[in-house]
């Protein structure tokens, strides 16, 4: 319901749009004063302020990050290599006026709208709620509207691109300079919908990656970065003959997906006689586009090149320097979208996963902006993009986090397959002491989250938008991976309705199957809700916080209780939740006391009592103060891993729930052992092992440190020719010099089997021999080993560290590439 409310809002956006500019004439003396982003609340030294930089209240603001911000209008930014007062950018800013009510009204009806937008085709991105751009350190707004992704996917549908360059000994020094960022802007352009391959041709056709030969690959962001890495390396010589690489691109296009298809041939010239490759393989159809890039200052060619483009419904481009490249690749787009504008073909696209400056994981919703004007419509316009960012977090909601048990989870797909939201996907790691965001964070597959799917018969089903169950035994690893718990998992998933995303949730047998009602007065409950010991998941939603800003700086106990004590009634609450929580804090309100009472008589050692409960609730009393506690961090806010969030619950409830009732559970804390003789917890001796089984666990997610040469396993490739297909090839990526790359590792788990009770051996050590006794400590999930130590079996027996080990893929590459000429 909530990204439907998203979908209309944004429609709303984009009819005005066109309304505006259809009522709109164009005047090229036009002279209109805006709020320019970057000069709002400047002053001269006369203490005037400047053009376009007029007063613009703001004004800090909660559901904004704290940002200050003005929520009574809209700004515009025009990056810096865009002149902030040409006639187009005047005439439409002032058109787009219209959209400021459009914002305010949409804000008012629904308070957990986040930024909304209007990015223009001439460049300028019209903001709300307004803010004060700050440029980069050099001064410069390099931020474009129109190199953004839900920018290029609501401009364009899916595509085929084939990028063709001569690489020729006339395209020596700055020519191959300049077409090698021609190529990389192009990628750039391209997105997880799109698929791509790259030629490089003298007299002979050479794909820049062979692994590729003959196909087109996903233009994920990892497929994109590596073609950026070949492209690079390319040199120049012999004779341009581009006749050979044009029929080796209608080729493989042939073979492609049919949808929007186009050769994008980057030259210093054509000297053949190539009509007969478009008449054999082209004409009269056209179905391909062919869209040309002129390099250099030389012009002796240009019309043999514009010759290609104009008679192949393409585009032809002169570049000449590194400047002009940005804006002549764009150019591209709003040709292939004037199909979309002719047909008003308002497709509403949803972006994959990506991170605002807060580190949170968004999507955002565009539509394009078409021009309805009589005497333009049969040119096909495209006046910009419409959108708004949605928090993941908020369709996360969808799932309640209490109904879902100790293990459950909901999780979120885009089409291809790759994690929207999950609570094993891993965004950021740690670079020194700064969080940084992983290279391929969006672009992480459900198979890496889901590895125990071997057969990926989850993924596919839910690539393919289909609705279903499943149950899968899986291995789930806790406690930052060092504790593996066998659990049997029932996964129920659906598509999203007007979206390309599916949702999973997943119910661990045992657990989130059924639900224990109490019935306790709201009078009784509440008097034991506010104890001192008691708080609650403030990242849980016992609440909505957002829709009232005034409710924004309420902790979700705060709202409860205000709420509860009819102080806001207006708070919109889960009323079950609420029910269940009062339930706890009446049932376990004794406990107050009787941890009290034991402070006078509690044991040195002892510093913390806990209790946690399904309703998120937790009661801590602490024996002594923070300088004394050796776990200075254990239940802290910072300590996540053992708190109740959004994504889990705490490590030592799932561990718990898992023992058997009336067990004791001793659990060690991470910072607890790193502190400690680590390798009394990470070293396991191969003779013990006849009482442990050995559990191999798997993290494709991880973070290692790199080499200069790094070899690194590639997701697998998508081939556009056959969707099925899904290589486990990995590619060899010469990589820039980076502290910490992406990689895979994998790491022993070691499980005790419970039967054994008691066991005693002997081992022998060369000229000794080691006795060792195990023993299970009764209702508990402690082993005690007793080893004899006058016997060093170290040189016979090497140990087992649980240090995870990187999975080092080879790829033989072949030593020259294939002449396909």
């Amino acid at each position: 319901l909530g990204l439907k409310v998203k979908k209309n809002e944004v429609s709303w956006l984009a009819d005005t749009a066109e309304d505006a500019d259809l009522y709109h004439e164009f005047n090229s003396t036009l002279t209109f004063d805006y709020f320019n982003s970057m000069l709002i609340n400047t002053m001269d030294e006369e203490g005037n302020f400047i053009e376009l930089g007029g007063e613009f209240p703001l004004e800090e603001n909660e559901h904004f990050n704290r940002l200050q911000v003005n929520t009574l209008m809209s700004d515009i930014q025009v990056p810096t290599n865009v002149y902030n007062k040409d006639p187009d950018i005047l005439n439409g800013v002032y058109m787009s006026e219209a959209l400021n009510d459009v914002f305010i009204s949409n804000f008012q009806k629904d308070p957990t709208l986040t930024w909304q937008y209007f990015g223009s085709s001439t460049g300028f991105f019209r903001l709300y709620p307004g803010i004060k751009w700050t440029p980069d350190s050099n001064g410069v707004v390099a931020f474009d509207c129109r190199n953004r992704n839900w920018y290029i996917q609501a401009a364009t549908s899916p595509k085929d691109i084939i990028i063709v360059v001569d690489v020729s000994g006339s395209m020596k020094g700055l020519k191959l300079t300049i077409a090698k960022h021609t190529i990389n802007t192009i990628l750039d352009t391209l997105g997880e919908n799109d698929f791509v391959n790259i030629i490089a041709y003298t007299d002979y056709v050479r794909y820049v990656e062979p692994c590729f030969k003959g196909t087109l690959v996903q233009a994920d962001l990892d497929n994109r970065e590596h073609f950026k890495l070949l492209v690079e390396e390319l040199q120049v010589k012999g004779e341009g003959k581009v006749k050979k690489a044009m029929k080796e691109s209608f080729r493989v296009l042939n073979e492609g997906s049919l949808c929007n298809q186009a050769i994008m041939l980057i030259t210093d010239g054509a000297m053949e006689d190539f009509q007969s490759v478009f008449e054999e393989f082209n004409w009269p159809d056209k179905k391909v586009r062919v869209f040309t890039y002129l390099i250099g200052r030389d012009m002796t060619f240009a019309e043999s090149v514009k010759w290609i483009a104009c008679n192949n419904k393409g585009y032809y481009t002169h570049i000449n320097t590194l400047a002009d490249v940005q804006e002549n690749v764009m150019e591209y787009l709003h040709v292939l979208s004037r199909p979309m504008v002719i047909n008003h073909d308002h497709d509403i696209i949803w972006t994959e996963a990506y991170m605002d400056s807060s580190l949170l994981l968004m999507t955002t919703v565009a539509m394009p902006v078409f021009s309805k004007k009589k005497e333009t419509l049969s040119h096909g316009i495209l006046l910009g993009v419409v959108g708004t960012d949605v928090p993941l977090l908020e369709v996360m909601m969808l799932a309640p986090r209490y109904k879902l048990g100790a293990h459950g989870y909901a999780f979120l797909v885009t089409n291809n397959g790759y994690i929207l939201a999950h609570p094993d996907l891993r965004p950021l790691y740690k670079d020194g002491k700064k969080l940084k965001p992983k290279p391929n964070y969006n672009s992480v597959d459900l198979s890496e989250a889901e590895w125990e799917d071997t057969e990926e018969i989850l993924r596919t089903a839910m690539v393919k938008g289909e609705t279903g169950t499943l149950t899968i035994d899986v291995r789930s690893a806790v406690d930052k991976g060092k504790r593996p718990l066998f659990l049997k998992n029932d996964y129920f998933y659906t598509t999203i309705n007007e979206t390309p995303f599916s949702f999973g949730m997943v119910l661990t047998r045992g657990h989130g199957e059924y639900v224990f009602f109490g019935n306790v007065s709201v009078e009784e409950g509440l008097h034991d809700l506010q104890q001192p010991d008691l708080t609650i998941a403030d990242g849980w939603t016992y609440c909505e916080t957002d829709i009232d800003p005034h409710h924004r700086k309420l902790s979700q106990l705060q709202a409860v209780v205000r709420y509860l004590t009819g102080k806001e009634p207006d708070l919109e609450c889960d009323e079950i939740l609420l029910q269940q929580t009062l339930f706890d804090a009446v049932v376990t309100a004794p406990l107050e006391a009787y941890w009290t009472a034991l402070m006078l008589s509690v044991e040195d050692g002892i510093e913390t009592a806990f209790l946690g409960t399904r309703s998120g609730l937790m009661r801590v009393t602490r024996y002594s103060g923070i300088e004394k506690r050796k776990g200075k961090n254990f239940l802290t806010r910072a300590d996540k891993e053992n708190l109740f969030t959004v994504d889990h619950f705490p490590i030592w409830y799932r561990l718990a729930a898992e023992n058997k009732p009336g067990q004791f559970l001793y659990y060690v804390p991470d910072d607890d052992v790193n502190k400690g003789n680590n390798m009394i917890f990470t070293v396991i001796v191969r003779p013990f092992m006849v009482v442990l089984s050995l559990v191999t666990l798997y993290d494709y997610q991880a973070m290692c440190k790199n080499s200069h040469h790094h070899s690194s396993g590639a997701r697998p490739l998508l081939s556009v020719s056959d969707p099925q297909y899904r290589s486990v090839l990995v590619t060899h990526r010469q990589k820039k010099v980076e502290s910490m790359v992406p990689c895979n590792t994998e790491y022993p788990g070691f499980i005790y089997d419970s039967t054994i009770r008691e066991t005693n051996s002997i081992i022998k050590c060369g000229r000794c021999q080691k006795m060792f006794v195990l023993q299970q400590v009764v209702n508990s999930n402690l082993v005690l080993l007793m080893v004899q130590a006058d016997c060093d079996c170290s040189r016979q027996y090497a140990p087992i560290t649980l240090t995870p080990r990187e999975v080092k893929y080879i790829l033989h590459m072949p030593s020259s590439y294939d002449d396909l000429g």
